[in-house]
C-alpha cells in the first residue's frame, strides 16, 4: 500500500513538472492599426456631433404644448332656454336640448375667468362697450367673462371689461322669459335672466387661446350682433319702441 501511494505521488509530481502540460497564458492580440487618416477621423467625429444635435432638436420639437382643462357644455337658463350660437354667428336661444349649436367650449383663461367658444362654429362669444353680445373669430379682452356661482347654485357670466360707470355693477349674459338674449347692462345678477346651469357633456383639453388686442377704431362692426330684447324692430316701415325686459 505504501508503494502504491509513493507511485501515485511520483506521477503527480511528474505531471506538475512537465513543461508541456503547463497552461499557456493568453497572449493579447495586437490591435490592428487603423488605416484611416487624421482628416477622416475628424470628419467622422463631426458627423456624429451633427447627428447628436439633430436628435436633440427633434426631441425638443415633440414636447407637448401647454394645455388647459375645460369642458364642453350647454348653458341652460333658469327661464328654460339653452343659449345657442347659429352657424352664421348669430346668438339666440332654444328649448331643444339636442341642438348641436347649443354646445359651447368653456376654456379657463384665468382665475374664475373663462372664454366661451361655440363648439360647432369655433367663434368666441364677446360683449362690446354697449352691452351687446356678438361673436368674434379672435379671442380679445371682450371675450373674457367672469364665472361666479350664485346663492341658488346657478352660475352667472359677467364681462371682465365693462360695467356700470357710476355704480360699478357688472354686465351679465342674460336670456329673458321670452327667450331673447338681453343687453348686458340691462341684466341684474339677482334675476333669473342671468342664471345659467352648465350641463356638462365632457371634459376636454384646449390650447390657450392667443389674445388679440381690440382695434382703437374698428373699421367694420362686430361680426354678428344678436337681436336683443331692447333692440328697436320695424313694423310696416316704422320703428316700434323697445319692450321692457322680462327678467
Amino acid at each position: 500500500m505504501a508503494a502504491l501511494a509513493s507511485s501515485l505521488i511520483r506521477q503527480k509530481r511528474a505531471v506538475k513538472e512537465d513543461p508541456a502540460n503547463r497552461p499557456v497564458a493568453n497572449k493579447r492580440k495586437p490591435c490592428p492599426k487603423s488605416n484611416k487618416s487624421l482628416c477622416q477621423k475628424q470628419i467622422l467625429v463631426l458627423i456624429s456631433k451633427v447627428r447628436l444635435c439633430g436628435g436633440r432638436k427633434a426631441r425638443n420639437d415633440k414636447r407637448p404644448e401647454p394645455q388647459l382643462k375645460g369642458i364642453v357644455t350647454r348653458l341652460y337658463s333658469q327661464h328654460g332656454y339653452y343659449l345657442q350660437m347659429q352657424p352664421d354667428g348669430t346668438m339666440d336661444s332654444t328649448r331643444d336640448e339636442g341642438s348641436s349649436f347649443s354646445q359651447f367650449n368653456l376654456i379657463p383663461v384665468g382665475l374664475r375667468i373663462v372664454a366661451i367658444q361655440g363648439a360647432k362654429t369655433g367663434l368666441y362669444l364677446a360683449m362690446n362697450s354697449e352691452g351687446y353680445l356678438y361673436t368674434s373669430e379672435h379671442f380679445t379682452p371682450e371675450c373674457k367673462f367672469k364665472e361666479s356661482v350664485f346663492e341658488n347654485y346657478y352660475v352667472t357670466y359677467s364681462s371682465m371689461l365693462y360695467r356700470q360707470t357710476q355704480s360699478g355693477r357688472s354686465w351679465y349674459i342674460g336670456i329673458n322669459r321670452d327667450g331673447q338674449v338681453m343687453k348686458g347692462n340691462r341684466v341684474k345678477k339677482t334675476k333669473g335672466a342671468a342664471h345659467f346651469l352648465p350641463k356638462v357633456i365632457e371634459v376636454a383639453m384646449y390650447k390657450e387661446p392667443s389674445l388679440h388686442e381690440l382695434a382703437a377704431e374698428p373699421v367694420s362692426p362686430p361680426r354678428k350682433t344678436v337681436k336683443t330684447s331692447d333692440s328697436p324692430s320695424r313694423k310696416n316701415g316704422r320703428k316700434e319702441a323697445p319692450k321692457a325686459d322680462a327678467s
